[in-house]
């Protein structure tokens, strides 16, 4: 008898254990994801409106009748463009991209496009890759998106070099959105760890900014490399926050078109893991480098108020939760980033003419958080250790290791421009990485050695 007074009981507690985990779900808004973070400067934040109608520049067919175009134009002199690939001029190996030498801000920016749902080269890019299949530099990463920044390197290498050693003074920028944002983070992986290639450029020259970006590397790699590599969400997007492996993404979406039960199922799921257990697993892909969050909308509040940006270098809390949300996607069209980021750009310098800061003050203020903005990821790196994080490390100083060994081993090799036989980067990354008994790619033990 007691045990049928228990049935309901029992159906009850669980009833409302279920109803209180779905109200924390409906209440659960992308602000909180961000709120302990920092606020963005407008010195830091400036490059992201300008990258994005860069990279916006590339989805468009024509670019003498621009469809696209948001208010002010890209901003591109077309006598600076050094080159313009299509999905034809890339036999479906990369996305389409442009080369632009950009004087007005001393940067070589080389801006990528995202994923077209209408093209199988794209998808073959991100089904290329199971769970923990391919390992580089203590880490994980996406194959499909590493194996695309090979081939780049292995085409525009020597133009790449030719103007980093023309311009001197010039940064290096690789930018991309989604899909592009993938491979721009991979292509900042391989320049860092063989900056000889490109005429031993120093790494303080080189930087990332991946909008809307894939998943796409482990978290001892995403922390490690965020001196260097900067990613961008908007709001709710959702591509930073599911953690399914973007193959099983675009694959559900391209057979039967069910994302968004996808998302609701897999946000079901992640609810129920362990944070210890999520961040001990190292085959887990999160989004790279330092963190920008573009916050417009609050909760139960309508419209869209004055944006504000928040930035840091979290080691757990990566946009872990997905946002039950009517922007899920939305905010990850290129169109919504570029609109917000501007306007988010505009209320940053009104603020700064507004307060008048002196010209000296402001350069004082630059070193201030360039200062803040090392210690942060310093730390970073030392909680990456303690939590801990596979693989982390925090001895060395810009956040790598084995860039002496690195740059031992190439200093015997011919450069791209002499007479011999230039090595393909894919033969590279074959050639430096050999498989274990479970199939994963790891360091030869002669590279380790060395």
């Amino acid at each position: 008898m007691s045990i049928l007074c228990g049935g309901p009981l029992l159906e009850g507690v669980y009833c409302l254990a279920c109803a209180r985990w779905a109200w924390k779900r409906c209440l659960h808004t992308a602000g909180y994801d961000s709120e302990t973070w920092g606020l963005a400067t407008a010195e830091e934040f400036e490059p992201v409106p300008r990258l994005c109608r860069y990279i916006l520049a590339v989805y468009e067919d024509d670019p003498q009748h621009p469809l696209w175009e948001p208010p002010g134009g890209y901003g591109i002199n077309p006598d600076w463009l050094i080159l313009r690939r299509t999905y034809e001029d890339n036999h479906g190996r990369a996305p389409p991209y442009i080369l632009y030498l950009d004087h007005d801000h001393a940067d070589i920016v080389l801006a990528i496009k995202g994923l077209k749902f209408s093209k199988e080269s794209d998808y073959a890019v991100l089904l290329d890759n199971k769970l923990g299949k391919r390992k580089i530099d203590g880490g994980y990463v996406h194959n499909g998106l590493l194996k695309a920044a090979g081939w780049f390197l292995d085409v525009e290498c020597d133009i790449l070099k030719e103007l980093v050693e023309k311009y001197p003074n010039y940064t290096l920028t690789f930018t991309g959105h989604s899909l592009g944002s993938g491979v721009a983070a991979m292509l900042t992986l391989l320049v860092v760890l063989h900056r000889d290639k490109l005429g031993n450029i120093d790494r303080r020259r080189i930087r990332c900014y991946a909008v809307a970006p894939a998943r796409c590397m482990s978290l001892n790699l995403a922390v490690r490399y965020a001196d260097v590599i900067n990613s961008v969400v908007l709001q709710d997007d959702f591509l930073p926050r599911i953690a399914t492996p973007l193959e099983d993404i675009f694959k559900t979406e391209l057979t039967n078109g069910s994302l968004p039960c996808l998302l609701c199922l897999r946000c079901m799921r992640d609810t129920c893991l362990l944070d210890e257990k999520v961040i001990k697993d190292p085959r887990r892909l999160y989004a790279p480098g330092r963190l920008y969050h573009i916050v417009e909308r609050k909760t139960y509040r309508l419209g869209r108020f004055p944006p504000i940006v928040r930035t840091a270098v979290p080691v757990d809390g990566r946009f872990e939760h997905i946002v039950f949300s009517c922007n899920a996607t939305s905010d990850h069209s290129i169109i919504s980033i570029e609109r917000e980021a501007q306007r988010a750009m505009d209320v940053m310098v009104e603020k700064d003419d507004i307060m008048e800061i002196p010209a000296k003050q402001r350069m004082e203020r630059q070193e201030t958080l360039a200062r803040e903005d090392r210690e942060e990821y310093r730390a970073a790196l030392q909680r990456a250790v303690t939590l801990p994080v596979p693989h982390a490390y925090s001895s060395s100083k810009y956040g790598t290791f084995n860039e002496v060994a690195d740059s031992h081993r190439w200093s015997g090799e011919s450069s791209f421009g002499s007479s011999k036989t230039r090595e393909n980067w894919d033969e590279l990354i074959e050639r430096l990485f050999d498989k274990d008994e479970s199939g994963h790619m790891v360091l030869k033990k002669s590279q380790r050695d060395d």
